[in-house]
């Protein structure tokens, strides 16, 4: 989900090493062996930082061009996993050890190759903090992760590619509706995504959850209808201005252009929204009549600024943060949300907010620092001016104070609310009680609310917890998530 304030939205736990070209003339050339590429993990708390060395000799000087395995991409809100050149710094060889400085980012590698089995042992140093790393030779091919439940074609069922109009916003949605092939008409639900742009595929951290769980409830006789949001992809509409209540209609949308199709049954249509999505399909349920059953994929049942404390202090501590430091993240959030709830100005509160931000930035471990994705104090003014842009807007606004539970109590149809115990975005417990105090508020007994050990926030098994792990696990979605939504909707549907 878009996760509010500044610091919290969306901010991933990811770090992506660089630096700039640096020149050392006293520099020792080193044996050819060890050119190549080399690859290695420090593990920086609950933080992993991952780097990639090509090392290449040339003209008696080895090269060393620092490339991340991951970066995270301010323009998409996304983790991207691919080869990034930074740089060309000059390494230090003697002997058998190596040194790479990385001074715009005040860091340093230096390592030890052993011949004997291949790799180079040593230490990553970060602002006067030091941490374990090995690397081993590697190869482009290998940066890739591999994601065994994303499906191939051929399909044994049908997905094709439709478009419908939201009269609501005056635009058009595309999607695509993947129905079994055999029978009908079939129950249905359609898949809303968390806050960001996202495609139909919901692809994000190198996942296409949403392909995903498609390709499972559809094998078991569930038509599913999954859809580019607005602005994003083939739809077509404005996104920066909407709301979560603006995606609300997009979803009836959704609903309305089911109904007309012979292959749907008319009364059994439901919604299946994560994160964000899990405000947004209770919204839907209670406008239409035609919304038979909703599923919370780590929705929230508190308003935003609640969440986004409680998701600041995991993640921080997550990240190794102090217990001090935690209390001074705690405040400055506090801080950020009061700004962005009484300052309707956009520029006051941008300018407002970075104050706080580069304040409080000038004194943060590195541990914190990680939750900007940066340590570097001139690209950190380019960070945080992103964020607050992001957050700095009617959706932000409308996140940080819109309270869930009133909505809640009026839902009247089956309702399944799932979330798992190492999500760091929706924290399980408040969210899981407050959703099913305001159902039992309602009157309504028609629900089912699970907390899954050791699941995280998109619905993997996990470590951690945090985002930049989500992108290193093979596995999408959990077998046991995809088996409890599949079964609950195939028996409440009657199917």
């Amino acid at each position: 989900m878009r996760t509010p304030g500044v610091c919290v939205s969306a901010v991933l736990a990811a770090f992506a090493l660089g630096c700039a070209a640096q020149e050392q003339r006293e520099a020792a050339a080193g044996p050819p062996s060890l050119s190549g590429n080399w690859a290695g993990t420090a593990d920086a708390g609950a933080v992993q930082l991952e780097l990639r060395l090509v090392l290449a000799e040339e003209e008696g000087l080895v090269s060393a061009p620092v490339t991340s395995l991951a970066r995270w991409n301010w323009e998409t809100h996304r983790t991207e996993r691919l080869s990034f050149r930074l740089g060309a710094p000059v390494v230090t060889v003697s002997g058998d050890t190596i040194s790479v400085p990385m001074l715009d980012f005040e860091a340093s590698y230096t390592g030890t190759w052993s011949q004997n089995d291949d790799r180079i042992s040593g230490t990553f140093t970060q602002a006067a903090e030091t941490f374990p790393l090995e690397l081993e030779r590697s190869s482009e091919d290998e940066a890739e992760t591999r994601r065994p439940q994303t499906p191939e074609e051929p399909f044994p069922y049908a997905a094709e590619d439709v478009t419908y109009s939201n009269p609501d916003g005056g635009h058009s949605l595309a999607a695509t509706l993947a129905r079994p092939t055999d029978g009908g008409p079939f129950p249905a639900v359609i898949l809303i995504s968390g806050s960001g742009q996202y495609e139909r595929s919901r692809t994000g951290d190198g996942h296409d959850a949403f392909l995903v769980l498609a390709d499972y409830l559809t094998r078991r006789g569930i038509a599913v209808l999954r859809y580019d949001d607005r602005g994003v992809g083939e739809s077509t509409g404005d996104f920066s201005t909407a709301t979560t209540e603006d995606f609300a209609s997009d979803v009836l949308a959704g609903v309305t252009y089911l109904t007309t199709r012979d292959d749907v049954d008319p009364g059994k249509i439901g919604l299946a929204g994560q994160s964000e999505g899990g405000l947004i399909a209770p919204m839907a349920a209670v406008q239409s009549p035609d919304v038979s059953y909703i599923v919370l994929l780590a929705g929230p049942g508190v308003n935003g600024e609640r969440i986004s404390s409680a998701q600041m202090e995991l993640r921080a501590r997550a990240n190794g943060a102090s217990e001090e430091a935690i209390a001074e993240i705690l405040q400055r959030q506090t801080a950020i949300n009061e700004i962005l709830m009484s300052e309707a100005d956009p520029e006051r509160s941008q300018e407002a907010i970075e104050a706080i931000i580069r304040t409080r930035f000038g004194k943060a471990s590195v541990q914190e620092r990680l939750l900007y994705s940066t340590t570097d104090d001139t690209s950190l003014a380019m960070v945080v001016s992103e964020e607050v842009r992001r957050v700095n807007t009617p959706w932000g606004r409308y996140f940080l104070t819109y309270e869930p539970a009133p909505t809640l109590e009026k839902v009247s149809v089956p309702v399944l609310a799932i979330n798992g115990t190492r999500d760091l975005y929706v924290p399980h417990e408040e969210n899981l009680r407050e959703i099913e105090a305001a159902l039992k508020r309602g009157g309504n007994t028609r629900y089912e609310i699970h907390a899954l050990p050791g699941i995280n926030h998109f619905l993997q098994h996990a470590e951690t917890g945090t985002a930049r792990e989500s992108e290193t696990i093979e596995e999408t979605i959990a077998v046991e998530v995809l088996e409890l939504v599949g079964d609950w909707i195939v028996r409440v549907t009657g199917g």
